[in-house]
């Protein structure tokens, strides 16, 4: 598992580094064939989810995954988790996001490996 998040960073890392940035501060609303989308903040951060409201200046992101990092406190080895955002204390349900730290929007395909840790979470939360 632990192989396989890295994995997935790394096609994340590439992705950004390959892909072109969208224009999403236009008038015009995205429109995506996909169910899900991967969101990068202007600070780095990626959240998964299904983005609402894209021509508003206040986008939702809702049924939203991230990656986190958790340290083995035996081992100290850094192992990727993927989460289901609603764990934290608060227990969101949905972000309302500033539409100018939107560093840009992506698809992602339902054939993906991010689509697959989706599919595997909803089922475990079931």
């Amino acid at each position: 598992m632990q192989k396989l998040l890295a994995g997935l960073l790394l096609v994340v890392v590439a992705l950004l580094a390959t892909l072109v940035v969208r224009d999403i501060r236009s008038n015009t609303a995205a429109d995506f064939t996909t169910p899900y989308q991967a969101v990068v903040l202007t600070g780095g951060q990626v959240y998964y989810g299904k983005l609402e409201n894209t021509a508003g200046l206040f986008p939702v992101l809702r049924d939203v995954f991230y990656i986190a990092s958790q340290v083995n406190p035996e081992t100290k080895q850094v192992q990727n988790v993927f989460v289901r955002r609603g764990k934290e204390l608060h227990g969101p349900d949905y972000m309302v996001l500033n539409r100018q730290s939107i560093a840009f929007v992506e698809p992602v395909k339902e054939d993906s490996q991010v689509a697959k840790f989706i599919a595997e979470q909803k089922k475990q939360a079931n």
